[in-house]
């Protein structure tokens, strides 16, 4: 299959087990089970602070992966708008994914503005809610598979994100989680390519899209691993790289890193709260974070 299309669509103005923890980890002999994505209560006794990764943008620079994924789909159900072919080119998905978290709200969105499309699944653009949510169910799903055969293809981990991790799960102090606005099936693949199911099994908390009923901004996902891990906000450290990400940080009143990458570069960043920007995690410690015997967080 192959991702280019010709017409671009306008938009109106307007994302072995836990080495080292022995002492601090409740006692279990059960088999060890292989990693999923989904939310789990935390392993981590008594941590002094949790450390939280999004995923797309923070483990993976995904974000020109995604929009190809996305063009695929409506290459393949032949999304048209008044004669004219669907795509999202680079210009429109960099304001796109900065206003609208989660792939189905992204296209929900974006239909809402510019008009619903006729496709292989409806001659005439559906008028139904019953309808409109079919086609965009379907493409999601169709973009998850495409989105898939190219992380296999393309994804490698950023700078300095897999040692800071690895760090933070080696100490026993520390509770560790991702924290995820994507949809299950992409990120799940994401995590098991990149991450990789020994480090997902060490982690404390594992949250995708599909876990929530609300997506950033809404703080919804990081107020839940919170919970999780039993520790107030301001013990909690958020990592993410773009607006949409650190509102929801901030919106749980937790401390945000943030290490921008593709559209969100140039992004106001200090403006919307963030405690700290780094260009990416090469040479980010742990103990810069977390000092040890502190009390907060040093960010």
């Amino acid at each position: 299959m192959h991702f280019m299309m010709t017409t671009v669509m306008t938009m109106s103005s307007p994302s072995s087990t836990r080495v080292a923890r022995v002492g601090r980890r409740k006692a279990t002999n059960a088999t060890p089970r292989r990693s999923s994505v989904a939310s789990r209560a935390s392993t981590t006794e008594d941590p002094r602070f949790a450390l939280l990764f999004d995923c797309d943008g923070v483990i993976v620079e995904t974000e020109e992966l995604h929009r190809l994924a996305y063009n695929g789909a409506f290459e393949a159900f032949e999304l048209a708008i008044d004669g004219e072919r669907v795509e999202w080119r680079v210009e429109y998905y960099d304001v796109l994914q900065n206003t609208v978290g989660g792939g189905k709200p992204k296209m929900r969105w974006h239909f809402k503005e510019n008009a619903w499309p006729s496709s292989t699944m409806f001659a005439t653009p559906p008028e139904s809610e019953t309808d409109r949510d079919a086609l965009v169910d379907a493409l999601q799903d169709k973009k998850t598979e495409i989105y898939k055969k190219i992380v296999e293809e393309v994804a490698v981990a950023r700078p300095g994100v897999l040692e800071l991790m690895d760090e933070a799960i080696a100490d026993p102090s520390i509770a560790v989680g991702i924290c995820s606005a994507a949809t299950k099936a992409g990120f799940e693949k994401v995590v098991n390519s990149v991450v990789g199911r020994e480090r997902l099994s060490k982690l404390d908390v594992l949250m995708a899209g599909d876990d929530v009923t609300r997506k950033k901004p809404d703080p919804l996902i990081y107020n839940l691993a919170r919970e999780k891990i039993g520790l107030p906000s301001d013990k909690c450290l958020v990592i993410e790289d773009s607006v949409v990400g650190l509102r929801a940080a901030r919106g749980a009143d937790m401390k945000c890193l943030v290490t921008p990458c593709g559209s969100n570069l140039n992004a106001d960043f200090t403006g919307e709260g963030a405690d700290k920007v780094v260009t990416n995690l090469d040479g980010v410690t742990l103990r810069s974070l977390f000092p040890e015997n502190a009390d907060v967080i040093a960010v």
